[in-house]
C-alpha cells in the first residue's frame, strides 16, 4: 500500500511540474569551459594547477593544487606540507574560495605555507565525467557517499600522497566528514593521513533538527523521485526548483537557508549572489536516499539495498556498518562544531566521540551554524587559527618546512 501511495504521489508531482509555466532561473552555473583554477583561484593572484584523478569505477575527478603567491628572498616559496580540502553535499572545491582572500580557508592555508589540494567529487561541475558513461546515463548517478568515501576520497588521497611523497593533512566539511570517517576505517587509506580536521562532523543523523530536511524525509521525497526514474539532483534545474517550491507551500521557507542548515550567526549575506554563481552543484538521488536512511535508521552504515539486494551486494541481509572504533588512536583528530547547526547536531557529534577510541581536540562555538564554518566572516579568528595550530602541533610541521 505504501509503495502504491509513493508512486501515486510521485505521478501527481510529475504532472504538476510537467504542466507548470517556464521557471526562470536568474543564476548561472559555473563555466565548464574553464577549470576552477582559471575561473576563481588564479584571478586572486594564487598559483594553481589542474590535475585529473581516475577512480577504480571510471570517474574522472578534478584536483586543484594551490600555493601562495608570496615570495621568500625574491624566490617563490617551496611547497609546504600537503593538505586536502574536501567539500560538503551540493558543493565543490570552489566553496573554500568564495569569501575574500583574507576570509577563505583555501587562501588562508596557502598563505600559511601549506601545499593546498582541492577535491571535487563525481558529478560536480569541475570534475570531468566518466570514462564510459555520460551524465545523461542513469548509470553515471548510481552512487552514494559510500562510493565517494571508498573510491573518490581514496584515489584523491593516494594521488596527493604519491605526488608529494608525504602524508597529508585533511580538512572536511559536512559530507566531507562522513566520507572521512568512513574512509579512515580502512587501513590502506588512513595510513596516508598525518592528521585530520572535521568541520561539522557527521556519522549519525538521528537528532537532525533541520525542519526542511525532516519534511523531505517524512514525505519520502527520495522514494517518490526514485519511482519517477529521477537519478540526478540538480537544484539549478526547473524541476528541482519547483519541487522545493512545492515543499515550501506547506511550511515556512521565508529563510530557506536557515530552514535547511540552522541559523548561521556570521554568514556573509552580501555575497549570496556571488555564492550562487557557483553553488549548488549536482549530486545523485541515491546519495540523498543514503543520507535519509541514516536519519530513518540512526546508523552509520553502507547503503541499504533491501534484504535480497544486501545479500547479493554484501553477503548479509543487513548493510555492514562503518565502525569508527577502527580509526587508529594514532591519527590526530580535531573537530569543530556549533550550537546552531541543524544538520550536525551536538547530540550526534557526542555520539561520534563516544564511538572513537581516540580523544579529538574539540572547538565548540555555541552561536555557529552549519555554513559558518566555511563562510563566516569571522571564521579565521574563530576557527581556522586554532585548526592551523592543531596541525602544527602534530610534529610534522616543523620537520617539513618553516613558516
Amino acid at each position: 500500500m505504501e509503495r502504491r501511495l509513493v508512486v501515486a504521489v510521485a505521478f501527481f508531482l510529475f504532472k504538476i511540474v510537467a504542466s507548470s509555466k517556464e521557471w526562470n532561473l536568474s543564476r548561472r552555473s559555473p563555466s565548464q569551459n574553464e577549470g576552477l583554477c582559471a575561473q576563481l583561484i588564479q584571478p586572486s593572484g594564487y598559483p594553481c594547477t589542474e590535475h585529473t584523478v581516475e577512480t577504480k569505477d571510471g570517474y574522472l575527478l578534478a584536483l586543484q593544487r594551490v600555493s601562495s603567491p608570496r615570495k621568500k628572498d625574491g624566490k617563490v616559496k617551496p611547497y609546504g606540507p600537503p593538505i586536502l580540502l574536501q567539500h560538503g553535499l551540493f558543493q565543490a572545491g570552489d566553496s573554500w574560495f568564495l569569501n575574500s582572500v583574507e576570509q577563505s580557508l583555501g587562501f588562508i592555508l596557502a598563505d600559511s605555507g601549506f601545499d593546498v589540494w582541492v577535491a571535487n567529487v563525481r558529478g560536480t561541475h569541475w570534475s570531468h565525467g566518466h570514462t564510459t558513461f555520460s551524465k545523461k546515463d542513469k548509470e553515471f548517478w548510481d552512487w552514494s557517499w559510500q562510493e565517494l568515501a571508498l573510491y573518490d576520497l581514496s584515489e584523491m588521497i593516494t594521488y596527493v600522497y604519491k605526488t608529494t611523497s608525504s602524508k597529508i593533512f585533511y580538512v572536511g566539511h559536512s559530507q566531507g566528514t562522513i566520507m572521512a570517517l568512513a574512509a579512515f576505517t580502512q587501513p590502506d587509506i588512513v595510513d596516508m593521513v598525518e592528521a585530520a580536521a572535521l568541520l561539522c562532523p557527521i556519522s549519525y543523523l538521528g537528532h537532525i533538527s533541520s525542519q526542511f530536511v525532516l519534511r523531505l524525509v517524512s514525505t519520502h521525497l527520495d522514494q517518490m523521485l526514485k519511482a519517477m526514474g529521477i537519478h540526478q539532483l540538480n537544484f539549478r534545474s526547473d524541476f528541482s526548483v519547483h519541487v522545493v517550491d512545492s515543499i515550501c507551500n506547506d511550511m515556512d521557507c521565508s529563510d530557506l537557508l536557515n530552514a535547511i542548515t540552522g541559523k548561521n550567526c556570521c554568514f556573509n549575506n552580501s555575497r549570496v549572489d556571488f555564492y550562487l554563481q557557483y553553488e549548488p552543484h549536482p549530486s545523485s538521488l541515491k546519495n540523498l536516499n543514503h543520507l535519509f536512511q541514516m536519519i530513518r535508521k540512526g546508523k552509520f552504515a553502507m547503503y541499504d539495498y533491501g534484504l535480497l539486494g544486501n545479500l547479493k551486494k554484501y553477503g548479509v541481509f543487513k548493510p555492514p556498518t562503518f565502525d569508527t572504533a577502527n580509526i587508529p588512536k594514532s591519527l590526530p583528530l580535531w573537530m569543530g562544531y556549533g550550537g546552531n547547526d541543524a544538520l550536525a547536531d551536538v547530540t550526534d557529534v557526542k555520539h561520534i566521540l563516544k564511538d572513537l577510541n581516540s580523544k579529538p581536540e574539540l572547538l565548540y562555538l555555541d552561536s555557529y551554524g552549519h555554513l559558518d564554518f566555511i563562510w563566516s566572516v569571522k571564521a579565521k579568528e574563530d576557527v581556522y587559527n586554532d585548526m592551523i595550530r592543531f596541525f602544527g602541533s602534530s610534529g610534522f610541521w616543523g620537520k617539513s618546512t618553516s613558516f
